[in-house]
């Protein structure tokens, strides 16, 4: 008889031991995907900067690339209120800061590096 009351008491702790790590308090599981909106707002909300050579240019895009051994190309879309300074030209070594907006980069700021003239040897 005793041990009946041993094994009863034993299943009684397993339950009670695992119901906690089962209930979480409520409204935990909405909380985790609002902080995580946050993050990939202020996240694409940041300046980011890419260098390289301005290799197509047009009325609403700039297309640059860094050339060597991590070569990358981007194409920026123009925001509207984009400040360049120096002359922006195509062969031009440039730094773009730029937003992600809806996924694509837009460029807010362009800076011509001096010495552009031999970007193209």
């Amino acid at each position: 008889m005793n041990q009946g009351r041993f094994f009863l008491g034993l299943a009684l702790a397993a339950t009670l031991a695992g119901t906690p790590a089962i209930v979480a308090p409520a409204g935990a599981a909405s909380r985790k995907p609002a902080a995580a909106t946050v993050a990939a707002k202020r996240k694409s909300a940041a300046l980011h900067q890419f260098s390289g050579v301005v290799t197509a240019l047009d009325q609403g895009s700039l297309t640059v690339e860094k050339r060597g051994t991590g070569a990358k190309t981007m194409v920026f879309t123009r925001h509207p209120e984009m400040r360049a300074t120096g002359e922006l030209q195509k062969d031009a070594r440039v730094t773009v800061w730029y937003r992600d907006e809806d996924g694509h980069p837009v460029a807010r700021k362009v800076v011509v590096k001096a010495g552009t003239e031999t970007a193209g040897n």
